[in-house]
Parts: structure tokens; C-alpha cells; sequence
């Protein structure tokens, strides 16, 4: 298991300098710096999250390989407008593994060249899912209530609304979820030297540990939507 030290400056300057050098030959050129200063910090930091995230679910997947819990710098752009090669952010994610990664609420963490971001929530959430999620909203609300009362600062709600609320006289505070075409909540920041220390662990344990009772939540919507139908 390697130790977790934080990322350094070379390797966000990689990241920076991915926008005006997206070519395969400066990335063949550049290849050890990707893999020396922001593969293997990532990997690190799965290694050392993997304890605190099974006691969150025993069931993440938590392999530190790319393409599993670490992000790949390659772009698809079959059918994308945008036709750069190469990413200049990288992640990692814990959830559960499913055939669709769009199925599973997944926490997750983000760096670029000005900052980081971390939480909790979907990407491209299914309108099933959606629906599910404003049924079990419907049944009880003070138990919605207390699953999101752990989003408190440095998170925020973020996702799409409908332009119309779905429901008239929602109070407020269940209205602001309740209206969204997809969810998650998100704590951003561009206090770049926070990347750069070992601290960036217990961090994101805390953080990711007071999101609990959200995951819990939006794991229900997936379990009752997996129930087979008679």
C-alpha cells in the first residue's frame, strides 16, 4: 500500500498545460509526469479512503485502477462537439458497481488546475430514478427531512430544476430537492496548497462520513428500484 503524501504542482501544471498541448505526441512526451505526479497520488489516496468508505458500504468498489474508481485523462469523442483528446481534471468516485454508472449514487472527488471539489450524488441520474426518489418523498417527509440535514457547509445542492415546480405548496426547503431533474450535493474550493498535504485524507473522511444518511437515502430509491416487478 503506498503512502499518501498529496499531489504536487507539477502535477496540476500537467493538467494546466493539457489545455494547450491536447496532442497524443506531448502527452507521449509528458507521460511520466501524468503517471508519476497524478496516477499514483490517486491511487494513494483510493488506498488510504478504501477503509473509511467500506464502513460506509461494504459493497464500493474500491480497486485503485483507472476505469474503476480513478477516471481516465483519454476523452471520448465519438459524440461529442468537443473533439480534445485529453481531460484536464481527473477524479475518483466510490459506488457500487453496476453495468450502467449512471445507476448508483457515488461519491466523489475532483481536481483541476484551480481547485478541487468532493460529495455525493449522480451524473446523468435516470428520470426513474428520479421519480422513485419523489415517491419516497411523498410517503414521508420529516424522513427526508433528517436524511438531509447533514447537508450543511461547506455543501450545496446542486442539478438541473424544472422551470415549474412538479408539486404546488411543497415547503420550500422539500421543494428546493423535490424540483430537480438530477441531484447531488458538492463542496468546492481553490485552496490549492489543501491538495498538497497528507491532511487531505482525514478531510475527506469527515466530509464524506457526514453525507451517511443522504447515501442511505438515495441507496433506498436504487434498492426499491431494482425490485423486480410482478
Amino acid at each position: 500500500m503506498s503512502e499518501f503524501t498529496g499531489f504536487t504542482q507539477t502535477g496540476l501544471d500537467f493538467l494546466q498545460n493539457v489545455k494547450i498541448h491536447n496532442s497524443r505526441q506531448w502527452f507521449a512526451e509528458n507521460r511520466t509526469i501524468y503517471d508519476n505526479q497524478l496516477v499514483k497520488p490517486f491511487r494513494a489516496l483510493v488506498e488510504e479512503l478504501t477503509p473509511t468508505m467500506l464502513q460506509i458500504d461494504q459493497w464500493f468498489e474500491t480497486k485503485p485502477a483507472i476505469g474503476k474508481t480513478l477516471s481516465r485523462i483519454n476523452r471520448d469523442t465519438r459524440f461529442s462537439k468537443d473533439k480534445s483528446l485529453y481531460r484536464d481534471r481527473l477524479w475518483l468516485t466510490f459506488k457500487r458497481p453496476s453495468k450502467d454508472w449512471k445507476e448508483s449514487p457515488c461519491y466523489f472527488f475532483e481536481i483541476d488546475p484551480e481547485g478541487y471539489r468532493y460529495g455525493l450524488g449522480y451524473y446523468r441520474v435516470p428520470k426513474q430514478t428520479m421519480d422513485i426518489f419523489r415517491d419516497e418523498i411523498n410517503q414521508d417527509h420529516n424522513k427526508f427531512l433528517q436524511a438531509i440535514n447533514c447537508v450543511k457547509k461547506p455543501f450545496e445542492l446542486y442539478g438541473e430544476s424544472y422551470k415549474r415546480p412538479l408539486v404546488k405548496d411543497l415547503p420550500p426547503k422539500i421543494a428546493n430537492w423535490y424540483n430537480r431533474k438530477d441531484l447531488g450535493v458538492i463542496a468546492s474550493s481553490n485552496q490549492i496548497e489543501d491538495l498538497f498535504s497528507k491532511n487531505l485524507i482525514q478531510k475527506l473522511s469527515k466530509s464524506f462520513k457526514q453525507l451517511i444518511p443522504l447515501y442511505d437515502y438515495l441507496l433506498k430509491v436504487e434498492i426499491i428500484k431494482n425490485i423486480p416487478t410482478l
